[in-house]
């Protein structure tokens, strides 16, 4: 009997797991959330993305979106399929695709802690937003409409 009320607690535990987990998976989120400008972040405490960090790849006129992917990562090519749908036919906009393994250096500056992550990249190189996990279209959509893109 404490066999079956095992396995419950687990398809229970399980269960919500993967509740929460497709809930906040692919979600953008602000990199710095500002409510004032008392609170906003100083420019030497954000998160800059330069050409140099991408390999040479230059930034979009008004956003680029970074993703770090992962050789074994089924999702990340989903949203690498995902995200040059979207940026297609979008003047301004860019999509680059960073190999985590190869960037460790630049995965640690910027705290990517999973595959796929995206970050929001403004003309600047500031990082404006990031999600982790597969994001939906509409998500994507949302996040440009925000930055004005």
């Amino acid at each position: 009997m404490i066999g079956v009320w095992v396995l419950l607690a687990a398809v229970v535990a399980t269960a919500a797991i993967a509740l929460v987990k497709r809930r906040v998976d692919g979600r953008f989120r602000s990199a710095a959330p500002v409510h004032d400008e008392a609170s906003a972040p100083s420019p030497e405490s954000r998160e800059v993305v330069t050409t140099e960090d991408l390999g040479g790849a230059a930034l979009g006129e008004r956003v680029t979106l970074v993703q770090f992917s992962s050789s074994f990562c089924s999702p990340c090519r989903a949203t690498r399929v995902l995200l040059a749908d979207v940026v297609r036919g979008r003047e301004g906009i860019v999509h680059v695709e960073v190999d985590a393994e190869s960037h460790l250096q630049l995965v640690r500056r910027l705290n990517i802690l999973r595959t796929p992550t995206v970050l929001v990249i403004d003309p600047d190189g500031a990082v404006v937003g990031r999600a982790s996990g597969l994001p939906r279209r509409d998500q994507v959509e949302a996040v440009l409409a925000s930055v004005g893109a």
